[in-house]
């Protein structure tokens, strides 16, 4: 795991030059975790605020995080990737129960980037890009693993770096997530898919796993609910 107290400050390193493509520096998977999207998401797609049951176990993702690096110990490997999981957060002024939160992903091996949220529109999309940025300049980025379903933020650049020869692979729910699904560039894998994520298979009906006989889906919210907010904002 590798040691992000240098990750803040600006980076010193020189872009890759015609003399340097990059082998020269050490091979990094780098893990990247949206955590406002992701909750977001979740409560979307199983349409209730989700419980310590629905959540995602960031342990088991570290294991197929690493496993996919080659394991462990590298597979023995003399090549064999540095890898780092990062956890980007807003953090409310009352944050509550998250000081425990933020403990544990800290113990599972992940660094945190906590970012106080005071106002509705405050993001950390940027310190994320930022973030990446900074370990293609001072790594060969060999896999870069981004858990997120905003494509409006990172359609564009991970699929700049698919094409400098990055493997990327977006993991996210498959309801929110087209912008990777119909990319030729990017590899999408639904977070429900990573082994050992949930607990519990979560209580939503995907569209690429319906059954032989379809299938249902319920509202995420009340009809009266919403016609309430939508007479709202056309003025009562």
């Amino acid at each position: 795991m590798l040691d992000t107290s240098e990750a803040a400050p600006e980076p010193t390193e020189q872009p890759v030059g015609p003399a340097d493509d990059g082998r020269s520096r050490p091979a990094l998977d780098l893990l990247i975790w949206d955590a406002p999207n992701i909750d977001m998401t979740l409560s979307t797609v199983i349409g209730a605020r989700p419980t310590a049951a629905s959540r995602p176990r960031f342990d088991a993702i570290a294991a197929w995080f690493v496993e996919g690096a080659g394991g462990v110990g590298g597979d023995g490997a003399a090549d064999a990737p540095d890898v780092e999981a990062c956890v980007f957060a807003n953090i409310p002024p009352q944050p509550g129960s998250l000081q425990r939160w933020v403990e544990a992903l800290r113990g599972f091996g992940y660094s945190v980037f906590a970012r106080p949220k005071s106002q509705p529109d405050d993001d950390i999309d940027q310190d994320m890009l930022d973030h990446i940025a900074v370990r293609g300049r001072s790594h060969r980025l060999r896999r870069l693993v981004v858990f997120s379903g905003d494509g409006r933020n990172f359609a564009e650049p991970l699929e700049d770096l698919a094409r400098q020869g990055t493997e990327v692979v977006v993991v996210a729910f498959s309801e929110v997530a087209g912008y990777a699904i119909g990319s030729d560039l990017l590899e999408f894998i639904d977070i429900e898919d990573v082994p050992g994520a949930f607990v519990e298979p979560l209580d939503r009906v995907r569209l690429d796993a319906l059954p032989p006989d379809g299938a249902w889906l319920r509202p995420t919210r009340s009809l009266r609910d919403f016609v309430a907010a939508f007479t709202a904002r056309r003025g009562g």
